[in-house]
């Protein structure tokens, strides 16, 4: 579904990605671990269009999708849930949940709303309420269920785990596990490797913009660099 090939991205000055090539196939989940500064927000922001990439390609269904603009992305079927949440703090949080629905043209938004308001109870509880008013784990749900207004076929999470709470996590990605269940492909971040492995598929090692590892999660999470560098080992 998701093929990155020769990437090369950073932010003006010299590139923080080298020639990264991943892929994510239909249903998948896909983790990138590494360490803060390895790359891996520049990853998924060079993909979903917010950096424009300097080399390399990145096809969704095999069409190319480098460099296209954010909204273009989001309408062939690729979100992005990025790191810290950016809710829109004034707004409510069904008026954050209709600004991922802006770029539809159909008249399934009303029940595609109702359907994350069942999911996530709490949001339906405060849809009137000021998303800035709400936990951390409120607002990675509303940030989440945002994307899911937008009904994409690939959701891509930038560390969904950031500052939240033990019990809160598990339910975040007892959701991801949930939403592949129904046939979601997902591409997370994560610098909680120990869980993104254990729920991933496969999984690539990002270190200084390069992939140095790949390949089956359960592999991964037994290799002893990764147990040593990333999943508390010696």
């Amino acid at each position: 579904m998701l093929e990155v090939t020769g990437l090369e991205s950073g932010y003006g000055g010299p590139p923080v990605l080298h020639g990264l090539n991943l892929t994510v196939a239909p249903g998948e989940i896909v983790a990138v671990v590494g360490a803060n500064g390895a790359g891996k927000t520049t990853l998924l922001n060079t993909i979903a269009g917010l950096l424009r990439p300097g080399a390399g390609s990145i096809t969704l269904d095999g069409a190319e999708i480098g460099g296209r603009p954010a909204e273009q992305i989001v309408r062939a079927g690729l979100c992005l849930v990025p790191e810290g949440r950016q809710v829109v703090a004034p707004l409510s949080v069904e008026e954050n949940l209709l600004v991922g629905a802006y770029s539809r043209q159909d008249r399934g938004v009303k029940s595609t709303l109702q359907a994350i308001y069942t999911r996530f109870p709490r949001l339906a509880e405060r849809r009137r309420q000021a998303a800035g008013l709400m936990s951390g784990g409120e607002q990675q749900m509303l940030a989440i269920g945002r994307a899911m207004m937008a009904r994409p076929r690939i959701m891509l999470l930038d560390e969904p785990s950031m500052g939240l709470a033990p019990l809160i996590i598990a339910e975040i990605f007892r959701l991801l596990a949930d939403l592949h269940g129904q046939g979601m492909a997902i591409l997370l971040v994560e610098q909680n490797a120990r869980k993104a492995l254990a729920l991933a598929h496969r999984g690539y090692v990002l270190e200084s913009g390069r992939i140095v590892l790949a390949g089956p999660a359960a592999e991964l999470a037994r290799s002893p660099a990764v147990v040593a560098a990333y999943l508390g080992g010696g």
